[in-house]
């Protein structure tokens, strides 16, 4: 190649990438921007919640589930949730956002029937489980998380293929 078609294929190249053209905009790698600034803040705390969560199961489940094998075992689930969670919403792969927010949002759905059922059918929960009485045991953080976290989604949501 010439030193002329050099220099065009160099320019055209800096152009398209000032100008957006060639795919899109956002740096390769990038998550859209979930996993900075408050969006790591979200993920420490989903991360804080997966590792609790799951000891706490796996704790109840090891000494005594037959206590409270409904509890323990939504305990178990919730912790398997805020693992999804924290990974998705930490990680740059393309199916990510997603995946994140289809498990933002059965967190969401189960700290409210989890929560709900807690207080009309306590018998089920002789143990408190972490969605229990819509997370009270950990501060209502599992209730205020997931609104943050869908909001948070919402706002970093790819944009579609058009």
């Amino acid at each position: 190649m010439s030193e002329t078609g050099k220099q065009g294929a160099k320019r055209s190249r800096i152009i398209d990438a000032t100008q957006g053209r060639g795919g899109d905009s956002k740096p390769k790698g990038s998550n859209g921007g979930r996993s900075s600034g408050l969006g790591r803040i979200i993920i420490a705390v989903y991360g804080v919640l997966a590792l609790s969560a799951t000891v706490r199961a796996v704790f109840q489940i090891m000494s005594d589930f037959s206590a409270a094998p409904l509890a323990y075992l939504l305990s178990a689930l919730a912790g398997l949730v805020y693992i999804v969670a924290t990974l998705a919403l930490a990680s740059k792969k393309p199916g990510s956002w997603k995946l994140s927010w289809y498990a933002v949002w059965f967190e969401l759905i189960g700290v409210l029937v989890v929560g709900a059922l807690s207080y009309l059918l306590p018998a089920l929960f002789a143990h408190p489980a972490v969605w229990s009485h819509f997370g009270s045991g950990y501060g209502y953080v599992p209730l205020v998380l997931p609104v943050i976290g869908l909001w948070w989604l919402h706002k970093h949501r790819p944009a579609t293929a058009a």
